[in-house]
């Protein structure tokens, strides 16, 4: 099975490539076409598209663990989750779940922020059609949509507060893959030193200030977010509530 196997010679990934580009057009139409069909989400029909989205991206790490495992590549210092997209892959889970706000506010800006930057710039290495190509793309593609689904269609928004909470959480976060990077000899979230691959991280400066910059960068990107997102007026919120009455019934 080589498809499934710890070789990438037969699969070598290359960006913005054939199979690098669809993945991309794929994301743009389901974004799209979630906005464009965002008052015709039922909300059985809804419920039952979250838990077989959640249950897909844990069903799809849990197997490229084993992946790891079968292929002796498990190893403290890189297959931990606690890169940033895969703890955003748990909270992606937890929110649609669960539904709640606090996983939107924080998956808001990490689904936006961070799984854009691994879909447009990958650290991959495994082409079409290795597992571990779907893996990746599937994951961050949910992680990417997962948030504008809940804005667009449940009428979630962020507020000033959101940015705060995303902030503070990246703040506590931070410290904790310092110390595991520094045991395991990892270099989770970067914060060791930057990738080999091109990222956004090459034009941000030296270790460490180039950690610095990722910060300012975040927050003025967090903030953004915000301004784009946040609830506009007392109309909209008239609609929502309209939306939300007529979904019910």
């Amino acid at each position: 099975m080589g498809w499934f196997s710890g070789s990438y010679d037969n699969y070598q990934f290359t960006m913005f490539a054939a199979s690098h580009l669809a993945v991309i057009v794929l994301l743009i139409a389901a974004v799209i076409a979630t906005y464009y069909f965002r008052h015709s989400f039922s909300a059985s029909w809804a419920k039952t598209l979250e838990r077989l989205f959640a249950l897909s991206i844990l069903s799809a790490e849990g197997i490229y663990h084993i992946w790891m495992r079968v292929n002796d590549d498990w190893r403290l210092s890189h297959a931990l989750p606690l890169e940033l997209c895969s703890i955003s892959l748990f909270l992606t889970a937890a929110l649609l779940l669960t539904r709640k706000k606090i996983y939107y506010e924080i998956v808001l800006f990490t689904g936006l922020l961070g799984a854009s930057q691994a879909l447009f710039t990958p650290f991959l290495h495994f082409d079409f059609p290795h597992f571990r190509y779907f893996h990746f793309f599937f994951t961050h593609v949910i992680i990417f949509w997962t948030p504008l689904y809940f804005t667009w269609t449940q009428g979630y928004r962020p507020t000033i507060y959101s940015v705060a909470k995303f902030m503070i959480f990246l703040q506590l976060l931070m410290p904790i893959i310092l110390l595991v990077n520094k045991t395991t000899g990892g270099n989770y979230m970067f914060l060791s030193h930057k990738p080999e691959s091109a990222s956004l991280l090459n034009i941000l400066g030296p270790y460490p200030f180039y950690i610095l910059s990722l910060e300012m960068i975040a927050l003025s990107l967090s903030l953004l977010i915000w301004v784009v997102f946040k609830q506009r007026s007392r109309q909209s919120r008239t609609e929502q509530q309209s939306y939300e009455h007529s979904v019910g019934s």
